[in-house]
């Protein structure tokens, strides 16, 4: 069996490192917000290209606390509207909403699978005041063309990098790009936990301030409580195994890269279409996500051959039982994609064996 995601493997890697981290803390008495947490916000700051990161309790947190930063800084009010892709995992969503935003649904480029400046002036309007981008599986975003789009309506751009860490076009990184960066430290992405965990990158000291504020019942001074804040912190045993996964994120990424190539080298099969990228580093393959119109049968056939693969994800975020309101909404892109996409195994530890296995599987599937 070639499972889709070999997270044992994946992290035996480093399991001397990650003992001895995990002592460290045991050892340092310190177990919330300690050095370790200071030194992982340091580090991962610096490895992004920003001025902060503030560690928090997981992705969506990450999304939920800088739209409320913003709130409470006063650039943004209840029923402002958030542009967002269509395609996305309902997070990007739920933290629009949580926040009593609204949220305005993109059509995504269906070779990209992301936003871009078209989609996001077929749906801007005068109530429009932060866009969204979700860099899809591992692929950066046109950022260029949205923060143009941005500086013209003067907008807010918040970047969905939960699966996207290490992207980079030009000089800056995923994180970077924006007014500020939302990422995910869920065991399964590129750079994954023990657990969960999450932060925001900006250049921004006031939203950075804002946030560490929020995220810690919102307290900037003990026992003085400016805000109605909560408890969402990046805890300070995740933070040591973080450091120990940052310093091999670069080394995992281009594995990574290297199984992608290889697929888009082998896989020859009329019935599924590739991703279309450029072999640059704006692309990190946290998920490697072919088209279909023939997903059941394939996925069973793959199956059979001992394949493991995900659907990401089966229904939009606009057409779940949570969104009621938005079921009648008709996005025929995101909705095409949602019926068509398969993620084959991807990760850095896929051994040539497995990956021929995949290939070839793949070349093999037809249908009678």
């Amino acid at each position: 069996m070639v499972s889709f995601l070999d997270l044992k493997s994946l992290n035996a890697q480093y399991k001397e490192e990650l003992k001895e981290a995990c002592s460290r803390v045991i050892d340092s008495g310190w177990y919330v917000q300690g050095p370790e947490f200071k030194a992982f916000e340091k580090e991962f700051a610096e490895y992004c290209g920003t001025q902060q990161a503030i560690g928090v309790g997981n992705g969506l947190d990450a999304l939920i606390l800088t739209l409320r930063a913003w709130k409470e800084l006063g650039k943004l009010q209840d029923g402002d509207e958030v542009i967002v892709q269509g395609n996305t995992y309902i997070a990007s969503v739920l933290a629009i909403t949580e926040n009593n935003l609204v949220p305005v649904f993109a059509e995504p480029n269906p070779e990209s699978f992301n936003l871009d400046a078209q989609g996001i002036k077929a749906v801007l309007t005068e109530k429009t005041k932060v866009i969204l981008p979700v860099h899809l599986y591992g692929a950066l975003s046109p950022m260029q063309e949205i923060m143009e789009v941005a500086k013209e309506h003067n907008l807010l751009v918040l970047e969905d990098c939960a699966q996207a860490h290490g992207a980079q076009e030009a000089e800056h990184k995923a994180g970077a790009w924006g007014d500020a960066g939302a990422f995910s430290f869920y065991p399964g992405k590129n750079l994954g936990a023990l657990g969960d965990g999450g932060a925001v990158t900006t250049n921004d000291p006031e939203l950075a301030a804002m946030i560490r504020a929020l995220s810690n019942y919102g307290s900037e001074e003990k026992y003085v409580h400016r805000y109605q804040g909560v408890n969402s912190r990046l805890d300070e045993m995740q933070a040591a195994m973080l450091r120990v996964k940052l310093r091999h994120l670069d080394r995992e990424i281009e594995n990574r890269r290297n199984v992608a190539n290889s697929y888009k080298a082998g896989i020859n099969n009329p019935h599924i279409e590739l991703p279309i990228y450029e072999e640059t580093e704006r692309h990190v393959f946290h998920l490697f996500v072919i088209k279909t119109e023939l997903r059941e049968q394939l996925q069973q056939h793959l199956l059979n051959s001992g394949i493991q693969t995900l659907i990401h994800y089966p229904t939009a975020p606009h057409k779940q039982g949570a969104y009621k309101q938005y079921n009648d909404l008709t996005l025929p892109i995101s909705e095409k994609l949602h019926e068509q996409v398969l993620s084959l195994p991807v990760s850095s530890v896929m051994s040539e064996e497995q990956i021929q296995a995949v290939i070839q599987s793949c070349n093999n599937f037809s249908v009678e």
